[in-house]
């Protein structure tokens, strides 16, 4: 980011009296080397998100590059169980960096639930809590060679989003949404959040936009007609996918089989991602 998050001319800073801007990026620690941090957002909570990210990461993996996961829903991670690993714990090295646990397919993770005895256990803290553990997440994690590092965040533009956008190196973000109507005023708060931090809004990904009918291929939009390309044209963004109603990807989280699925729905989003650069 290029800008402050205060208001420079009521500072002493010197960033007021000669132009500059301190960064508030975490630096890695020296274990790690993450070329790109890629953050999934939504502007209400049950739109898939954790999905996306799921089925992201994956595609990626699939195409060569190295994808890592970092979760910071914290009150409501799902990553490790999506991937079959709720009875994994973090271990950690020698220095005291901790050690994010590999999916069957060589996918890094982290979340708080790698972290907790028991998975179901509720994680009841304040948000400054949640957000110095969304920040160790990044600095306190021994991160190998990761092309991609996909960031699950909570809903909303809470303080988790903010601690993300001012504390990572995000090279940008998509935004999950659905087809009802309400999602354009949702998806413009979190679209105007992202460019308030000067973070590039990479495009918009629509999830349960239809149902195939079984017997005569026909698509129902059961969620009502889908309003994505009216919000994508007034925001000037690209809508990379249509995810339809499949009940084959909920039945592989729940199995935590997800590296198993196989369609498309995300092809021209990894295809888009493939062609970024490394952020410097």
């Amino acid at each position: 980011m290029s800008e402050c998050t205060h208001d420079c001319a009521n500072c002493a800073s010197k960033c007021s009296s000669a132009g500059e801007h301190p960064s508030l990026i975490e630096p890695q620690n020296h274990f790690s080397h993450v070329k790109r941090v890629i953050g999934v957002v939504s502007g209400k909570g049950g739109v898939g998100k954790s999905l996306v990210t799921s089925m992201l990461a994956v595609s990626m993996q699939r195409r060569g590059f190295q994808t890592a996961i970092l979760d910071a829903d914290v009150t409501g991670p799902s990553i490790p169980k999506i991937f079959g690993m709720d009875d994994r714990r973090v271990e950690g090295n020698a220095e005291g960096l901790m050690l994010p646990p590999m999916t069957k397919t060589g996918i890094e993770l982290m979340s708080v639930n790698l972290l907790l005895e028991d998975p179901e256990a509720p994680v009841v803290w304040r948000g400054s809590m949640i957000s110095g553990a969304v920040k160790q997440f990044w600095t306190d994690t021994a991160w190998n060679e990761v092309d991609y590092m996909f960031v699950d965040m909570p809903p909303g533009t809470g303080d988790v989003p903010l601690t993300v956008f001012q504390s990572l190196p995000v090279d940008g973000i998509l935004i999950v949404t659905s087809p009802q109507e309400l999602v354009s005023m949702i998806v413009t708060k979190a679209v105007k959040m992202a460019r308030m931090m000067n973070i590039p809004v990479l495009g918009l990904i629509e999830n349960y936009s239809y149902l195939v009918c079984p017997d005569c291929g026909k698509k129902i939009s059961v969620y009502g007609e889908s309003h994505i390309a009216k919000v994508a044209m007034e925001q000037h963004l690209p809508v990379l996918a249509q995810i339809p109603i499949d009940p084959r990807l909920p039945a592989l989280c729940d199995k935590g089989i997800i590296e198993l699925m196989e369609n498309d729905y995300l092809d021209a989003t990894a295809e888009m991602l493939s062609k970024m650069k490394e952020h410097q």
